[in-house]
């Protein structure tokens, strides 16, 4: 029996923190998406239509750098204080190369980064697991 990979992903729209569960301690690797408050303060003045545009873009790129990410794991578990995170389930259970990877989706506040250890850890071993 192989040992299932699993990963915890805590994302709004700006930022994930991304952290595999193992038996060790946690280490979090973080990706961000391009589209910062400083281009989208740049982007107004060019136009409101020129800057939805960019923000699709930037978050569509965001969602591509996870998907890569969470295409390696057996079980992920997303969370966070946005809608983030089910708009990236979305894209990812529209996408058959997920099919068997589980993904579920949790609401979480902002934490601190030992919160969300901690968070990771309690429901990878939590009762149902």
């Amino acid at each position: 029996m192989t040992t299932q990979k699993k990963l915890g992903i805590w994302m709004d729209h700006a930022n994930a923190h991304l952290m595999e569960f193992t038996t060790h301690d946690i280490e979090t690797k973080a990706i961000g998406s391009k589209f910062t408050d400083e281009a989208e303060a740049q982007d107004v003045a060019k136009g409101e239509s020129l800057m939805h545009n960019k923000e699709q873009y930037s978050e569509s790129v965001y969602y591509k750098e996870l998907s890569k990410e969470i295409a390696n794991y057996d079980e992920v578990l997303l969370f966070g204080p946005t809608d983030a995170k089910a708009e990236l389930l979305n894209l990812l259970r529209a996408d058959s190369h997920f099919e068997n990877i589980k993904i579920e989706v949790k609401p979480a506040d902002k934490m601190t980064e030992n919160q969300q250890h901690a968070f990771v850890k309690e429901y990878f071993t939590g009762p149902k697991n």
